[in-house]
């Protein structure tokens, strides 16, 4: 019988999104320090649990409030 292993180039499954609350506009644009946009729907912005880039810059910001 033939071992079955994961591949060490098999994708990985991303964590959970991190969701803020934009305590300021329903909808808007935010541009993130390396260029790349994040928008706000509805009063509402996530990012992917590893882009720590996004995750800093969100956590950082003064009208984003993370939701539990």
């Amino acid at each position: 019988m033939a071992n079955k292993e994961t591949p060490a180039s098999a994708p990985t499954k991303p964590g959970p999104a991190q969701h803020y609350r934009d305590t300021r506009y329903t909808s808007r644009v935010l541009i993130l320090p390396d260029g790349r946009q994040l928008s706000v729907a509805q009063g509402l912005v996530s990012a992917a649990a590893d882009d720590l880039v996004a995750l800093d810059y969100l956590s950082k910001h003064p009208d984003l409030q993370p939701r539990e």
